[in-house]
């Protein structure tokens, strides 16, 4: 059985694990030789989106329900995170190292993003969209709320379509592995700072754009 300590430390190497279905109690390591990293503070974001941003029927919750976040992203045909990968995460969530980014629309859940930190590293693990833009939204909330607390890596693991479009790129194993040893050589706190409203959010990109 993997313990908490045992996943962080796989982290720091530059593995994750990820079980094969639901259904499937097994964990396995990963450590793909291409690594999807998305910019901290400069994710993408469409005319289309800023323009759904502006009217701020949006908001953004830090860690408001984080076994609920993780649920919705496991709730799909096809999923790697089971039970054990739950728990997992539910016990990093409880010291400390794992968060979660809700997002609302006029109230309602909308989508969200949950990750690991370690040092200055944030290891998105997965996210879910439930209305259109949700996980969009997710995405631009994080990498700011990212860049505001002193985070300097932005893990996605594998690169999408998706990802892509939003401003994420591939760099190589050994490139990632750099990067990973310079963000563990320093400390940086995922509720350090509030999260920025829709407001603050589309003036902070419009003004770098």
């Amino acid at each position: 059985m993997l313990t908490p300590a045992q996943l962080l430390s796989g982290y720091a190497q530059g593995v994750f694990p990820m079980a094969e279905s639901a259904r499937d109690p097994r964990l396995f390591w990963f450590d793909p030789p291409m690594r999807g990293v998305l910019p901290v503070g400069g994710v993408h974001a469409s005319r289309s989106l800023l323009r759904d941003l502006r009217r701020k029927h949006w908001s953004a919750h830090l860690n408001s329900d984080f076994d609920g976040i993780v649920a919705a992203c496991a709730d799909r045909n096809e999923t790697w995170i089971n039970a054990p990968l739950a728990r997992l995460y539910h016990e990093l969530h409880r010291t400390g190292h794992a968060h979660a980014i809700e997002i609302r629309h006029d109230g309602c859940f909308a989508g969200g993003i949950f990750g690991i930190t370690l040092g200055t590293a944030f290891f998105g693990e997965s996210m879910v969209s439930a209305r259109t833009n949700g996980s969009k939204m997710a995405l631009l909330w994080t990498s700011r709320h990212l860049a505001r607390c002193g985070f300097t890596l932005f893990d996605t693991q594998f690169l999408t379509p998706h990802l892509e479009r939003m401003g994420g790129i591939e760099i190589p194993r050994h490139l990632y592995r750099r990067q990973l040893a310079i963000a563990l050589q320093d400390k940086a706190d995922f509720t350090a700072h509030p999260l920025p409203d829709a407001g603050q959010i589309w003036q902070e990109i419009t003004q770098t754009s």
